[in-house]
This record gives C-alpha cells, sequence and structure tokens, in this order.
C-alpha cells in the first residue's frame, strides 16, 4: 500500500527555519505530484506548495519566496523548506500524492500521510 510520511515538524521562533520532509513508499516519485497542505485549527486544509512528476513548481502567494519545494527522486522524497517564518505558518502540514500534475484541490489527491506539527511561536 502506499505511503508517504512526513517529518521535520517542530517548535520555532519567528523568522526561524524547518526542512518539512515527505518520504514516499510503494511508489515512484518519478511518475507523480506530491502536494504539501496545511490546516491550522479551525480553518479549512490549504495548499501550500506541489512539486509535479516533471519537476515544475507551484506556490501560493502566502509562502512566495520564503518556502521551497524540492524532491530526491533517488530518496523517493520530497522536502519542503521553510524560511522566514511566520506565527500564522502555524498549521499540521501533510503532503499528498496524484499522478502527475498538481492541483490545488484536496479531493484529487489519492493518498496523504498522517501531518506533522509546525508551531512558530517565541
Amino acid at each position: 500500500q502506499v505511503q508517504l510520511v512526513e517529518s521535520g515538524g517542530g517548535l520555532v521562533q519567528p523568522g526561524g527555519s524547518l526542512r518539512l520532509s515527505c518520504a514516499a513508499s510503494r511508489f515512484s516519485l518519478a511518475n507523480y505530484a506530491i502536494g504539501w497542505f496545511r490546516q491550522a485549527p479551525g480553518k479549512e486544509r490549504e495548499g501550500v506548495s506541489c512539486i509535479s512528476s516533471d519537476g515544475s513548481t507551484d506556490y501560493a502567494d502566502s509562502i512566495k519566496g520564503r518556502f521551497t519545494i524540492s524532491r530526491d527522486n533517488a530518496k523517493n522524497t520530497v522536502y519542503l523548506q521553510m524560511n522566514s517564518l511566520k506565527p500564522e505558518d502555524t498549521a499540521v502540514y501533510y503532503c499528498a500524492q496524484r499522478y502527475r500534475r498538481c492541483s490545488w484541490y484536496t479531493r484529487t489527491y489519492d493518498y496523504w500521510g498522517q501531518g506533522t506539527q509546525v508551531t512558530v511561536s517565541s
């Protein structure tokens, strides 16, 4: 069965950095898009970033210039480097898989990880 496992979350001060990882198993990243989403308490899940099977990337306006998505096919892992973190970035971050192309619509993703908590606070 397809598995996605997020890691790298934690508590960080405003302005700090974290790198999230999404380790995939039982499928090859080369054929799939991986999206990062986040959900804050009381809010809907929202798209953060995505990388398609061809390596093209997309970012939400709220994080452009601060977050960078990348992929290591050899390790079957997608990363989300998060810099200049703000308190409003606090949320549970999820990665999800769909075939080939990115999408901002959560219902179009087939598999999801369990999420990792990111808390930005002084």
